[in-house]
């Protein structure tokens, strides 16, 4: 009776570690706050940069439009990316266009800015804070369909 009793608290105790064990692949809520927390500081960043500057209002249409290219760009290749690592059906052509237009969005904003007359630390900030927006978008679409993907298949 004593072993059978002590079997029973056995159980109960690896079965409380189990649930206390996380996938390793599940994205946490630390570098979900952190990735949307660099998205945010990013983009706000950028956009309180071009309304505080002093430059015509085409100029400041043209760096809000890459940054809005720019991120759309960086999403649409990180999705094509992991779905092509998942098997899922992708085009050539998609895959492509994605790329191109994230190159693209860089080289714009990096032409942009040569030729613009701002101080060299107003095109730092521009530069970084444009980086600071795509990286973290490409980390919030990963979190997003990974968060997702646990959710629906329960892994």
């Amino acid at each position: 009776m004593e072993s059978l009793k002590n079997q029973i608290e056995e159980n109960a105790l690896t079965t409380k570690r189990e649930e206390k064990v996380r996938n390793p692949f599940k994205p946490t809520g630390a570098f979900i706050g952190a990735s949307w927390f660099a998205l945010l500081t990013g983009t706000v960043g950028y956009c309180v940069g071009l309304w505080n500057a002093a430059m015509e209002l085409n100029e400041k249409g043209y760096y809000f439009t890459i940054l809005l290219f720019g991120l759309f760009a960086v999403i649409s290749v990180q999705k094509s990316v992991r779905d092509k690592s998942e098997g899922l059906a992708v085009t050539e052509l998609y895959y492509g266009l994605s790329w191109f237009a994230t190159i693209a969005s860089i080289i714009l904003l990096v032409v942009g800015l040569w030729n613009a007359n701002l101080t060299l630390s107003e095109k730092g900030f521009y530069g970084m804070s444009f980086t600071l927006s795509i990286f973290s978008a490409i980390a919030v679409q990963k979190n997003t369909r990974d968060a997702k993907m646990f959710d629906e298949k329960e892994i």
